[in-house]
């Protein structure tokens, strides 16, 4: 079993930067890949970043230059930098986790996901 707490969100001007965390427990030794995903007002969820075990890392392209995602594995804690918001970024942010459950399946679990609002 694998919980995901984030925090870090909050109100923000335009231009700011914030910095969201999401700390794993329980069976934190199954996790593989994780990443970041956000849901907007009247959108559907999106992929922002992911970020696999070995350190490699995506981005979505509305993203990419602003934000990095990075995790420290003794910590059991993954992070996403936020820098230049815009109005946009808006959304309630959810942290994920991809668990290696056997040699050929895992399985996902979700934090309870953070509101980042950017206005002025």
């Amino acid at each position: 079993q694998v919980q995901l707490v984030e925090s870090g969100g909050g109100l923000v001007q335009p231009g700011g930067s914030l910095r969201l965390s999401c700390a794993a427990s329980g069976r934190t030794f199954t996790i593989n890949a994780m990443g970041w995903y956000r849901q907007a007002p009247g959108q559907e969820r999106e992929l922002v970043a992911t970020i696999t075990s070995g350190g490699s890392s995506n981005y979505a392209d509305s993203v990419k230059g602003r934000f990095t995602i990075s995790r420290d594995n003794a910590k059991n804690t993954m992070y996403l930098q936020m820098n230049s918001l815009k109005p946009e970024d808006t959304a309630v942010y959810y942290c994920n986790a991809v668990l290696v459950v056997s040699i050929e399946g895992t399985l996902e679990v979700w934090g309870q996901g953070t509101l980042v609002t950017v206005s002025s």
